[in-house]
């Protein structure tokens, strides 16, 4: 079963003057970073880290394959501090899906911006926090029903962040075709719980939902930037696919299409 994705992405500053989140979505993957709040350059973090893994993509990947791209891309940022002090201490949460080999999916993931599967009707989440919140719920100390609230909520324990012991989980995923995937920042599920997420999720029109799930989190007084990448899984080859990718958010204006590592003036 040939497969690619269909996928939207959405993004919006919300009150924030700048908006550290950067997307992608193309045929053969797609992806959300989120600049890490309170750090110098979370904006030029996500995009960077995001122009640089998806920079001449050209072959399904393995396992190793798409871990060795992100630490590319990790690279990439440790590469922009040492050029510049004055971001040093930047960095990214990254969570992206990809088609791999034999049709397989990879979902790579660290950090708090999550993914979830929408299969038949059932969203699961598919991605666990790197955070402090998770690490107390893991433990028992705090209900998952409380952590959306938690005054630590935005405190992550691991990011892409040009470290050398950066690496995010890599996992395969057997794939159904009409399965549905949400890769989204924080912005969203720190104010919008799953049960709403999952009922915008489950209509038909990929662009109506992503802009609905945007405007509930700011409808419900997101302190944040949202973003919001909806990927179908498709299983025909018949009609066009998009294989350059689209870029919202940071990713959009940080950087020129024509050369991803010189930052654009826009």
């Amino acid at each position: 079963m040939a497969i690619r994705l269909e996928s939207v992405a959405a993004s919006a500053s919300g009150p924030r003057p700048s908006n550290q989140d950067s997307a992608f979505a193309a045929s053969w993957g797609a992806g959300v970073a989120d600049g890490v709040g309170g750090g110098p350059a979370g904006d030029l973090a996500s995009a960077a880290f995001v122009h640089r893994l998806v920079a001449g993509w050209h072959q399904s990947p393995d396992a190793e394959m798409l871990t060795e791209r992100t630490l590319m891309a990790n690279w990439d940022i440790a590469a922009h501090a040492h050029r510049d002090p004055r971001v040093a201490g930047m960095a990214t949460t990254f969570t992206g899906l990809f088609v791999g080999h034999r049709d397989r999916l990879l979902l790579a993931h660290i950090g708090d911006s999550r993914a979830y599967s929408l299969r038949s009707g059932t969203m699961s989440r598919m991605t666990r926090d790197d955070s402090f919140v998770q690490a107390l719920v893991d433990g028992g100390h705090v209900r998952a029903e409380d952590a959306m609230t938690h005054p630590h909520r935005n405190l992550i324990t691991a990011s892409m962040s040009g470290g050398p012991d950066d690496l995010p989980l890599v996992t395969w995923i057997d794939p159904r075709p009409d399965d549905r995937w949400l890769l989204c920042s924080d912005g969203l599920t720190d104010y919008v719980d799953d049960a709403a997420v999952s009922d915008v999720l489950g209509r038909d029109d990929r662009e109506g939902a992503a802009s609905e799930l945007i405007g509930l989190a700011l409808e419900a007084g997101a302190a944040d930037n949202v973003t919001v990448v909806i990927a179908d899984v498709i299983a025909s080859d018949d009609a066009p696919a998009r294989t350059t990718p689209l870029f919202v958010g940071a990713a959009a204006h940080r950087f020129t299409i024509d050369d991803p590592f010189r930052e654009s003036a826009v």
